[in-house]
């Protein structure tokens, strides 16, 4: 948290539900928005910086719900496959050879292209944790952080293990990290260890994030092998008694809903869905039944870890699949972005006096915005990264006039070094199968 109190003078607000409201100062300091009042109210003078956002949009900054942020340093590694392939013949193989630092230096990639998109939080699944947490700790933003076990491999209990110890050890590390336990998914969790990684949670009173249901085939094997669907297997679990981030469920069905619980939340990953030819599933159908956000899923699948983007492609997306160009209206797809954040333990989303200093300013007068009817709109449908002028965490500003404030000279090459020695050592053997 910085000491620095910053003002931001005459800004253009969009609130989390998508309202413009122009004309305000917005007065931070100690890591919170300390108040709020008409443009040119509060004295320049008690501010230790101010930044003239006359001609800018401040909005609450981006959650990102569901993403393996390591994965950056395998961005472009597994392209035109289905997911059989991508997983067993691609992505698990050479994960199985990642080092602590590989992981280490492909989360700070990965931060800093969500930094650059306007991200302030973001919840990871991912192992290698302790690499992870020193990424996030050395950037600056949030994270809610879940460290994958699979319940099928044969390391399962000393991973279940070490999770919890480090779940115990490093909770309370900072203000801007949150720890849940990451059970892979039904798939790779059978019953028993499921269960196991459920009790564990409640023991450590921790919430859970893992997928479900993402594809069709998954439904389908899980009805052939037990009888019931992906869902059903995680309510038996106990997974929807308690704080849950459901990555994807894009294959819900209908007799699912009733497993849900009051803090069940989806996030959906669109250009992954796109990307596997997944469909659309009942979860798009009936997505104002759930409460949900977006999340981008892994660089190696996604591509990019842009959740703006991925808001847009779930709109674009549903408007084609079924054929109706008035639903997924562009207010609804701006509230369900910022809904993120209340999946969060971290008061953040809200541009209001007392919440977290957790901000995306944006300069739309660009070509790619210009003119500028709907500022919402201009936002979700036209934006780039390059109109995130600032990004502030926590009080701090992460990208400033433009620029990120990580060394990214030394970052990017510390990628490339990383990625010859992927090239370097080739696949290993997974441990699990998909």
């Amino acid at each position: 948290m910085s000491g620095k109190k910053i003002l931001l003078k005459q800004a253009n607000v969009i609130t989390e539900e998508g309202v413009l409201l122009q004309d305000r100062d917005i007065a931070v300091a100690d890591g919170m928005i300390q108040k709020i009042g008409d443009g040119g109210t509060i004295l320049e003078a008690d501010y230790d910086q101010v930044v003239d956002c006359a001609a800018l949009y401040v909005t609450p900054g981006l959650p990102n719900l569901h993403c393996h942020c390591a994965m950056n340093i395998f961005k472009g590694i597994a392209e035109d496959v289905d997911a059989d392939a991508w997983f067993n013949e691609r992505i698990w193989p050479y994960e199985s050879k990642l080092t602590s630092d590989d992981v280490y230096t492909g989360t700070k990639l990965g931060i800093a292209e969500m930094l650059n998109c306007g991200v302030t939080v973001f919840a990871d699944h991912y192992f290698e944790e302790e690499s992870v947490l020193r990424a996030v700790l050395e950037t600056g933003i949030r994270v809610d952080l879940a460290p994958t076990v699979f319940g099928s491999a044969p390391d399962f209990e000393d991973r279940l293990e070490e999770v919890s110890a480090f779940c115990e050890r490093d909770r309370g590390t900072s203000g801007r990290v949150s720890l849940r336990m990451g059970p892979h998914a039904p798939y790779t969790c059978p019953p028993d260890t499921l269960k196991k990684i459920v009790r564990r949670a409640e023991e450590l009173d921790l919430g859970l994030h893992l997928h479900v249901s993402e594809t069709s085939e998954q439904v389908r094997q899980s009805r052939e092998l037990y009888g019931k669907t992906p869902f059903a297997m995680a309510a038996e679990a106990g997974v929807f008694g308690r704080n849950v981030l459901v990555a994807h469920g894009l294959w819900i069905e209908e007799e699912d809903f009733p497993y849900l619980g009051e803090e069940t939340w989806f996030a959906f990953c669109p250009k992954t869905y796109m990307k596997f030819s997944m469909g659309t599933g009942l979860a798009f159908r009936e997505r104002k039944r759930l409460r949900y956000s977006f999340g981008t899923d892994g660089a190696a699948s996604s591509n990019t870890l842009n959740p703006c983007e991925q808001a847009r492609c779930f709109a674009q997306a549903g408007k084609f699949g079924e054929g109706d160009p008035c639903d997924y209206e562009t207010h609804e797809v701006w509230k369900a972005l910022m809904n993120g954040h209340n999946a969060f333990s971290f008061h953040s989303g809200r541009i209001e006096a007392g919440y977290a200093a957790d901000l995306a300013i944006w300069d739309l007068k660009k070509p790619n915005t210009w003119p500028v009817y709907d500022p919402v709109t201009a936002i979700l449908y036209s934006s780039e990264p390059s109109n995130v002028a600032y990004t502030m965490v926590d009080g701090v500003f992460l990208k400033e006039q433009g620029r990120l404030t990580l060394d990214m000279d030394a970052l990017l090459s510390e990628g490339a070094a990383v990625q010859k020695e992927i090239v370097r050592r080739g696949k290993g053997q997974a441990k699990v199968y998909y």
